[in-house]
């Protein structure tokens, strides 16, 4: 089977994202519903990974805050979603492809040689201080899909493993 591969950096940006959040998709295919509410880690001060709907809930608010944070560098100030909490996997899979349906139309706006900006004054401040051009904040967007799917499969093989096995 040959891979089709988008053109330029931007391409190349978009491809590994949509990679990153397949595999994320095939890692959460697997858990049942009910498994998505079940505290993972109580102790943790992160609302945000408590479980995997809570994990899951942030990834898809944070890829569509990425996208939105590129986008208004230049448009018309757009406001992402609002965080969802979803009760199944399905919906968090339709909410994944959503992100990147989003991202993808964001890039289409944008040519390669824009992705890198040296004058902070023209980056993305992100919502923790952290400033990005383009390139950096779609490179942040798929290395947290990465992270957070590694969180989930550690999940599922230490702390869910009796629940998947019902």
């Amino acid at each position: 089977m040959t891979q089709t591969f988008r053109q330029g950096a931007i391409g190349a940006l978009l491809d590994e994202y949509e990679r990153a959040i397949s595999e994320l998709k095939e890692v959460i295919r697997t858990i049942p519903d009910h498994a998505l509410t079940v505290i993972t880690d109580p102790h943790t001060a992160d609302e945000n990974c408590r479980s995997v709907q809570t994990i899951l809930s942030h990834v898809v608010s944070s890829g569509f805050g990425y996208a939105t944070s590129i986008h208004n560098l230049r448009g018309p100030q757009l406001t992402r979603p609002a965080k969802t909490f979803h009760l199944t996997v399905n919906a968090y899979l339709e909410d994944l492809t959503q992100v990147f349906i989003f991202t993808e139309k964001i890039f289409a706006a944008f040519k390669d040689d824009e992705l890198e900006q040296m004058d902070d004054a023209l980056k993305i401040k992100a919502g923790w201080g952290q400033v990005y051009d383009i390139e950096q904040m779609a490179e942040h967007a798929i290395v947290h899909v990465l992270r957070h799917r590694r969180q989930i499969e550690r999940i599922k093989q230490q702390q869910l493993h009796d629940i998947l096995s019902r």
